[in-house]
């Protein structure tokens, strides 16, 4: 007998839960039972105190309840208040809450109220198992800079984050964020944004199609076809950083800076950009391009900086300048150029490496040279060459035809040169020839000032106009060794002839490995899925339906992964690189 009733009480023991639930405590001033409208449940109401209910630390507060003892399962209606420790406080019209599942539902004038942020929806979904709520047909977050709303809603609450889904917009007194999916931050107000974003405000326009933005320090970091529209630029680029206090902006890698006004775009693959002093700063294989309906301007340098209104736009080149235009292009140290004026100045800042010029065959050398274009028709007007003045022509067959003074000024017409006058101790020595092309001598002279006549970028003629002397000496009596004027320096071989020709000999720059921002990790589903067998989250008595506590496709996450990291470097900011000494007035 003793043993048969050991494996009574052990079969007993096996059948019992390891853990019993615990039971709902309650409070009221009044309990009545209705077993016909509801069977096996107390009625409680207040009279002058709210119904009160405890289960396993969250705190509910009511006017009316209906509580299903048995069940461990209550129905909440009135000035509901829940509350959470310290740390989650819940209001609504309506509320229900299985004390078995510990999952809860409320509608009517929801909030939830956590320390740094307020949930306002028309129906919400509480998990205290897995610490999560949940919302599905729309609702509006009230952070400590901005307000969040979105058609789907989820609040992680150890993680203190919210991930909202679809029609996802946030408004904040100096922008706003439209977002296909947004995971914010209740603790720092950081935004991770996915899909097709934008950040709206007076004076910028942000859109990516993944980002991080500071949402109470009003800075950010974008990838993926990510770009800054300001009034008057467009900014592009594989990584774009962007602080709105600051009014700064910086772009790395494949950078493009569109002037929609002057019609220009800078290239490159590092940039800053400052709003405010409307100034542009770019550097790693820099390209400045001025389109024109004929004859656009490609302008390259190590650095360019673009500086001034959109009306007075300046472009300043540093280091290895190169230009092209047509069949102009040229050579610097330095650049300078006034889109307002039309003015370009070539300017040499170190060593002997004068700044040079070529259109067609002609090389023109200096101390300094300045070009000008005519603002209305864009097309170049003149030049002037200043101090040690020197054109040289290649010629044909023989050699080069030559022409120095101390200074030059030149003409064009449908950006080719087709006069120059040249002043000032001016020497030339030139390859004449007869009507068959047949070389019949060399002329070298010197004069005070001459004009020189170009046809189809050849000379034509040369008129002395003041004070010539020279003579007209057959080739084979002309010494080889005098046929070089004292400063000769044909620089042929560094003429640019085409666009990739701005990039030759140079080495293809290091391009900075972009961080990126990993999608999300794929949470678990809502609600999980239970067979027959399992308890509802709720209860039969419940006055929700079972199908409504199903996972919706259309309410998951449209962009995730297993990714976990969300580490965001913040770009090197160097504000000091707007402020060079060698800036060219």
């Amino acid at each position: 007998m003793k043993h048969l009733a050991f494996i009574f009480l052990f079969s007993l023991l096996v059948s019992m839960p390891l853990f019993a639930q615990q039971e709902i405590e309650f409070k009221s001033d009044r309990n009545i039972q209705n077993e016909e409208r509801y069977p096996g449940a107390f009625i409680l109401s207040m009279v002058e105190n709210q119904v009160y209910f405890l289960h396993d630390g969250i705190e509910v507060w009511c006017d009316n309840a209906v509580f299903y003892k048995k069940a461990n399962f209550f129905k909440a209606y009135g000035n509901i208040r829940m509350q959470q420790g310290d740390s989650v406080k819940m209001y609504s019209n309506y509320a229900e809450y299985n004390g078995n599942t510990e999952f809860a539902f409320a509608s009517g004038k929801v909030k939830m109220e956590r320390p740094q942020t307020i949930l306002e929806t028309d129906s919400l979904f509480f998990d205290r198992v897995k610490q999560q709520a949940y919302y599905r047909s729309g609702g509006k977050v009230t952070d400590t800079a901005s307000v969040l709303t979105s058609r789907i809603g989820r609040y992680f609450m150890e993680q203190d984050k919210y991930s909202f889904v679809n029609e996802v917009v946030v408004t904040n007194p100096e922008y706003v964020i439209h977002s296909e999916q947004l995971d914010f931050y209740s603790e720092n107000g950081h935004a991770y944004l996915y899909g097709p974003s934008t950040i709206e405000s007076e004076t910028s326009t942000v859109y990516c199609e993944r980002g991080f933005y500071d949402t109470r320090n009003d800075n950010g970091y974008f990838v993926k076809n990510s770009r800054i529209d300001y009034d008057n630029r467009i900014l592009k680029g594989d990584s774009l950083y962007f602080n709105r206090e600051n009014s700064f902006a910086s772009a790395t890698n494949h950078i493009e800076v569109l002037d929609t006004v002057n019609k220009s775009l800078v290239t490159g693959h590092y940039a800053e950009v400052y709003r405010d002093k409307d100034s542009v700063f770019i550097t790693k294989k820099a390209l400045a391009i001025n389109f024109k309906e004929k004859d656009s301007i490609f302008i390259h340098s190590d650095t360019i900086m673009i500086t001034g209104q959109p009306e007075h736009r300046i472009v300043r080149g540093f280091y290895d300048v190169r230009l092209l235009q047509g069949e102009m292009s040229g050579r610097s140290d330095s650049i300078y150029t006034d889109q307002q004026s039309g003015i370009t100045k070539l300017i040499n800042k170190s060593g002997d490496r004068k700044p040079v010029l070529w259109s067609g065959r002609n090389q023109m050398t200096g101390d300094t040279i300045k070009l000008f274009s005519n603002t209305e028709t864009e097309k170049l007007d003149s030049l002037l060459v200043y101090e040690n003045a020197f054109l040289i022509q290649e010629d044909t067959i023989e050699g080069y035809n030559q022409v120095k003074g101390k200074f030059l000024v030149g003409y064009f017409e449908d950006n080719e040169i087709y006069e120059v006058n040249i002043d000032k101790n001016t020497e030339t020595l030139n390859y004449m020839r007869n009507g068959e092309n047949q070389l019949i001598g060399i002329n070298k002279t010197l004069a005070s000032r001459i004009k020189i006549i170009f046809e189809n970028q050849k000379i034509q003629y040369i008129d002395y106009l003041s004070m010539p002397d020279g003579e007209l000496v057959p080739e084979e009596d002309f010494p080889p060794n005098a046929r070089r004027l004292e400063g000769f320096n044909w620089r042929g071989q560094e003429r640019i002839l085409n666009k990739e020709g701005l990039f030759e000999g140079q080495p293809e720059p290091e391009l900075v490995k972009i961080q990126g921002i990993p999608l999300p990790e794929e949470p678990d589903e809502f609600f999980d899925e239970r067979d027959e067998k399992d308890e509802l989250l709720l209860n039969e008595n419940s006055r929700l339906k079972p199908q409504i506590l199903q996972n919706r496709e259309q309410d998951s996450l449209k962009y995730k992964t297993t990714k976990d990291s969300l580490d965001i470097p913040k770009p090197d900011v160097r504000e000091d690189r707007l402020q060079k000494k060698d800036s060219v007035n």
